[in-house]
């Protein structure tokens, strides 16, 4: 059965990928390639796909922002109880794609989260505006309310709480780090001939780097 949507379709031919050009490490790499959509004002450079799995084997899917590269893999920040914070609980594997559709490329990350540390989750919250810190207290994510006036009303109770006065990170309110063991890049090719390059990390630490058919 034809669809009005089975003709949508795009030929990417911006960019070509070469193995030879590709850095040793993925975390440099990436670097590289998140420098790159920042500099095309690619929609939301820094949004990743987070995937994560519940009790019953059930996968599932949100956008996050990340907020840190370092050589250890990439930090985002939300809700401990939140639905994906209960399903890191239960089940650290992980995996994040970022999608930048002006340079037509894609990096998928697979691995396991660990929680940072309270200092790094103090030292990040700290640095958001003060109503998105209010927000935080105000907002029992994932929970079902009884609509906008809820929320409006619960974050009037707060700034309340807080007027005039610091607002602290809710110890419910932190960060996570994806330690990665495989990162694959994708470059948009014509006639659907894609570029796809993955590393894979090793025993001894170190990443190999192979290409996969699209």
């Amino acid at each position: 059965m034809h669809s009005k949507y089975s003709d949508i379709r795009r030929n990417y031919e911006r960019q070509e990928m070469k193995g030879e050009d590709l850095e040793l490490s993925p975390i440099l790499q990436f670097q590289n390639w998140l420098e790159d959509a920042i500099a095309a004002e690619d929609t939301e450079p820094t949004a990743m796909s987070l995937a994560t799995v519940d009790t019953t084997g059930q996968p599932t899917q949100r956008v996050v922002l990340l907020k840190n590269v370092s050589e250890a893999g990439i930090s985002f920040f939300t809700n401990y109880h939140s639905s994906k914070g209960v399903q890191l609980d239960h089940n650290p594997k992980v995996s994040a794609n970022f999608f930048w559709p002006l340079l037509e490329r894609q990096v998928r990350w697979e691995g396991r989260v660990t929680k940072l540390s309270q200092e790094a989750s103090d030292n990040y919250f700290a640095s958001r505006p003060r109503e998105s810190r209010i927000g935080a207290w105000a907002s029992p994510q994932s929970t079902t309310i009884s609509g906008d006036n809820f929320l409006s009303e619960r974050f009037r109770e707060f700034e309340l709480q807080f007027k005039d006065k610091e607002v602290p990170r809710p110890s419910h309110w932190g960060g996570y780090l994806i330690v990665p063991h495989k990162v694959e890049f994708w470059q948009g090719r014509p006639n659907r001939m894609h570029q796809r390059f993955v590393y894979t990390l090793q025993p001894d630490g170190e990443w190999a780097l192979s290409q996969l058919a699209p």
